[in-house]
């Protein structure tokens, strides 16, 4: 699953690919459980074991991608 956040005063956008252990709905949980509060962190692991950590106070917009992989040949979108 392919997971964007956008940063606060930033042009560049965290693009991660997440492990397909973790579900949507644990995702969302822990982005709401982060934002929660100022001081929060979202803490993440992407698929190569790597762990990215996030302060929710500068989060400006989560997107989650499909769960499903589609695979992209040519010009698709």
């Amino acid at each position: 699953m392919d997971i964007r956040i956008g940063i606060i005063q930033s042009p560049r956008e965290i693009e991660l690919e997440l492990g397909d252990d973790v579900t949507r709905e644990q995702l969302k949980a822990d982005v709401a459980t982060a934002l929660s509060t100022t001081d929060g962190v979202l803490w993440l692991t992407d698929k190569k074991g790597r762990e990215i950590a996030v302060p929710s106070a500068r989060i400006g917009f989560v997107e989650i991608g499909s769960d499903k992989e589609t695979p992209r040949i040519g010009f698709s979108i």
